[in-house]
């Protein structure tokens, strides 16, 4: 048995399981004391759907059968899922998941426990979406790369901040190195998600903003994982070295959690500390220009 059958039949599965749970009063449908089949049936179903009771049949069924995207958010309603049911729905159905909207992700930051575990890193943390969009961050984050706030939109990716931004210069220590790696992680991410419209455009406009993004960009190197460790010059406590180690979020694959701790060289540890202390005000009062 393919892989694929056995995806169409976890989906069949999986869809019958969750029509057993409804019941007709949810929907105002009419009721009978006698019911063969436990909660909806499938032409209740498929009238609430909007598609023809054969067309579901054949789903519930495992047919090999294409499910556009609006029936599947539908089957997402009316079989009243949630968060991880709908993504595993589409999992089967579709064996990814659709295109996510940039604001998807900072709805799903502050409406979950990612930022709790985000305050709860000492040293800076930060939440990156596959589009290498900033989207979450904890206070340390803040104060150590400026103050995230104030930036919306593509102003929050960082290949376009190191790239657009003056102030991304002065404060990389070794700023060709990290705008490579930028670059490199760009292109491998392009590479997943060719169709994706949003990195398009981004893509484009760094071509038209940068020349060395221009030059570097038809050399496809390619970055899966963040190497090394970044050194960058603070306005206000000098130079930190750091260590980035990235975790992959489990019930968001493409969602990565990047954590800095310190290392020994330039006294990090302990300028990490003062920096978050009450005697210390985040980068925007300090005429940082960003």
């Amino acid at each position: 048995m393919t892989e694929s059958v056995k995806r169409r039949i976890g989906l069949a599965n999986f869809l019958k399981a969750r029509r057993a749970r409804l019941r007709p009063e949810q929907f105002n449908l009419p009721t009978f004391q006698r019911r063969r089949t436990r909660g909806l049936r499938r032409e209740e179903i498929a009238q609430l759907i909007g598609v023809g009771v054969s067309w579901y049949t054949w789903l519930e069924q495992g047919r090999d059968i294409q499910v556009s995207d609006q029936v599947l958010e539908r089957l997402t309603v009316i079989l009243q899922l949630n968060e991880e049911e709908r993504k595993h729905l589409f999992a089967l159905a579709r064996d990814a998941m659709p295109p996510q909207d940039e604001r998807d992700d900072e709805w799903l930051v502050q409406n979950t426990p990612y930022q709790t575990i985000l305050d709860s890193f000492v040293y800076p943390a930060r939440l990156v979406d596959r589009r290498l969009n900033v989207v979450g961050w904890n206070e340390s984050a803040n104060r150590t790369f400026s103050e995230y706030a104030r930036r919306s939109g593509r102003d929050r990716n960082t290949t376009w901040f190191v790239f657009t931004h003056p102030y991304s210069r002065e404060m990389l220590v070794h700023w060709e190195r990290t705008a490579r790696q930028s670059v490199a992680f760009l292109h491998a991410i392009r590479d997943q998600y060719p169709d994706d419209a949003w990195l398009k455009d981004l893509i484009a406009d760094l071509q038209q903003a940068s020349p060395e993004f221009r030059t570097w960009w038809p050399e496809h190197d390619i970055l899966l994982t963040c190497q090394g460790f970044a050194e960058i010059n603070h306005p206000l406590v000098g130079r930190l070295a750091l260590q980035p180690t990235t975790f992959v979020v489990p019930s968001r694959p493409d969602l990565r959690m990047i954590v800095y701790t310190p290392l020994p060289q330039e006294d990090t540890d302990a300028k990490l500390r003062r920096l978050t202390g009450k005697d210390f005000a985040p980068l925007q009062d300090m005429d940082v220009r960003l």
